[in-house]
Order: C-alpha cells, then sequence, then structure tokens
C-alpha cells in the first residue's frame, strides 16, 4: 500500500472486530479476503482487529494485521454487491425495520438499498420533468411593450468646472 493510501486510511473512522472463519461481519454486510485465511486459521489467539472503514464507499475495509504493520484491504464477501454509503445502508436498515423485519439480513439490506436508489432516481427525473416544463412555460414570449431605448451617453459637465468642459480620458499613462 502507497504512503499516500495509508495516510489517508489512518483518518478513516476505527471498527473492533473479532475474525470468525467467513471474515469479518460489519452492521449487517460481511467482507472476506483470501489474505485473512493465515489469520483464520489462528483467529482463537488473536485479539480483536482494528478494522478501518471510509463512511462514503463501504465496499472495502482495512484491516490492521496482528503485527499492526500494514492495512489489508478487504471486499465484500460477495463482490457483486454494489459501492454504498454508511448512511443509505442506515436508512435501508431503518426503512426495513419500519416495515416490521426484526432481522436484517445482508440480501435483505443490499435489496432495499437498491429499491430506494430506484425511488429516488425515479423522483429526480420527475422533478427534472417538471423544472423543464416550468421553464418552457415562462421562456414563451409574452408581448412586451415598448420600452424607449436610452439616449446616446453625452458629455455631461463636471461640478467644479467652471467652463463646463466635458471629461476626456488622460492622454498620458505613466506605466510602472
Amino acid at each position: 500500500m502507497t504512503s499516500e493510501t495509508a495516510f489517508l486510511v489512518d483518518f478513516l473512522p476505527v471498527i473492533r472486530r473479532t475474525l470468525r472463519r467467513t471474515g469479518f461481519t460489519i452492521d449487517h454486510v460481511q467482507y472476506f479476503s483470501d489474505a485473512l485465511k493465515p489469520w483464520i486459521a489462528r483467529r482463537d489467539r488473536l485479539e480483536k482487529f482494528v478494522l478501518r472503514r471510509d463512511p462514503r464507499d463501504i465496499s472495502r475495509i482495512w484491516v490492521l494485521d496482528p503485527d499492526g504493520h500494514a492495512y489489508l484491504p478487504v471486499p465484500y464477501r460477495t463482490l457483486s454487491r454494489p459501492p454504498i454509503s454508511v448512511w443509505e445502508q442506515r436508512a435501508a436498515i431503518a426503512r426495513l425495520r419500519e416495515q416490521g423485519r426484526a432481522q436484517v439480513d445482508e440480501n435483505a439490506l443490499f435489496a432495499m438499498v437498491e429499491q430506494m436508489r430506484q425511488i429516488t432516481e425515479t423522483v429526480a427525473a420527475k422533478t427534472r420533468r417538471a423544472h423543464r416544463e416550468v421553464e418552457r412555460r415562462s421562456a414563451t414570449p409574452t408581448p412586451r411593450e415598448a420600452v424607449p431605448a436610452p439616449p446616446p451617453p453625452t458629455s455631461l459637465p463636471v461640478e467644479g468646472y467652471a467652463d463646463g468642459e466635458p471629461v476626456r480620458p488622460f492622454e498620458v499613462i505613466e506605466q510602472w
């Protein structure tokens, strides 16, 4: 991992979890990588792992190795799942609970996220269409009264000049 990536990972929120035979589970989402297999074999002797997750994209977590030297990226256990944010995940869990689901599983979670995204896209398309229709209605020409053109600029006398001479631009400008 590049030092730039390691620097960014150091600022992500920390989660502590125990490694299980199937990997890590965080908020109903499972994460797994083949690189975890050596640690899975001795998981009963290891303490909780330090995990970091980007709230904007929870499709992977960063696992600090037991020695504490480097972070290992670990993706979703099911790689076909779309990247989602923590906020989408929490909203989906809340919506599932509102529907009376006592237990939330990963499949239901991602199905709800997809449903919520479709609703958002539909509403956004309708909103865009409504805005366009309003713009079209307001863009139709309405008969306007003829507004007289302003008179051409004339040189007006400047206060303080007794002779009423018009103001003229400088002829010589000193440049530095």
